[in-house]
């Protein structure tokens, strides 16, 4: 019986492989039979992981990118298929934040967030989609926004602006290229205990404390609470989902309702 759920053989490019929730989505394709490709622009970060990953008996490799140069997006597209021959599966994962008030934020400071996130996501997505079109066999491109595109943040403007972009240009691919069987979707994360989350998201107990209980669930998520949403996605369970924003935040409970619920 066909596992429509599995990934299996699916050739999976990972970027911002090398940290957090990234770790997870790599290690968890690759577990399940799908080799991976995990590029960020540090090499120290990818090493480890790939080294992990092949320890658990999982195909994996590695690519020094920095997404925000379009060429090195294609020939990071290029090295997967070097290495495995085909790609099925592009998951944007790579992302950057600034917290600090607009009236404080530089130029610089804001190009830099937007390049990498906004900029990042649509060089790799079209290097990705390109190669899908001249296999001629369809494809999956999974984009990482935040909670924070949905909503907004009053703290990281540069983040939400740009992961607010990166919703609506999933939407545009899915469109644009859904002709080519080409299925973009986006998966927009609440607030996950990943390394240094303490210091972008609750920068003391009493700021941790609230957001804990502004989720319906009464907990943060776990970096694989994102990953496994991406494997569906990514599998053939998902063949007619596209131009979905899929929001992983545990349920949001609004200020108001936290007061009249009495948390």
């Amino acid at each position: 019986m066909k596992d429509v759920f599995g990934v299996e053989g699916k050739i999976t490019v990972v970027t911002g492989g090398g940290t957090g929730i990234g770790i997870a989505i790599a290690r968890e394709f690759a577990v399940r039979g799908a080799p991976v490709l995990i590029a960020s622009r540090n090499a120290a970060h990818l090493e480890p992981v790939r080294d992990e990953i092949r320890k658990l008996g999982g195909t994996c490799e590695m690519f020094v990118v920095d997404v925000r140069d379009a060429t090195k997006c294609d020939a990071m597209i290029t090295e997967a298929v070097r290495l495995y021959g085909r790609l099925d599966v592009m998951i944007n994962n790579h992302g950057g934040s600034i917290t600090t008030p607009s009236l404080n934020l530089s130029p610089n400071g804001w190009r830099a967030v937007v390049a990498i996130n906004l900029d990042g996501t649509f060089f790799c997505s079209k290097a990705a989609a390109r190669q899908f079109i001249a296999q001629n066999a369809g494809g999956c491109i999974i984009n990482l926004s935040s909670t924070s595109g949905v909503h907004g943040s009053s703290t990281m403007l540069p983040y939400a602006a740009s992961k607010a972009g990166v919703i609506k240009l999933t939407e545009s691919h899915a469109g644009e290229w859904g002709r080519y069987g080409i299925r973009v979707n986006c998966i927009a994360p609440g607030p996950v205990t990943t390394e240094g989350a303490a210091e972008r998201i609750w920068p003391n107990e009493e700021v941790k404390q609230m957001m804990l209980r502004s989720r319906a669930l009464g907990r943060f998520g776990t970096v694989e609470d994102v990953a496994y949403p991406c494997v569906f996605l990514a599998s053939e369970a998902a063949s007619w989902i596209s131009g979905a924003t899929l929001v992983i935040d545990g349920g949001n409970i609004r200020p108001a309702e936290i007061v009249q619920m009495g948390l």
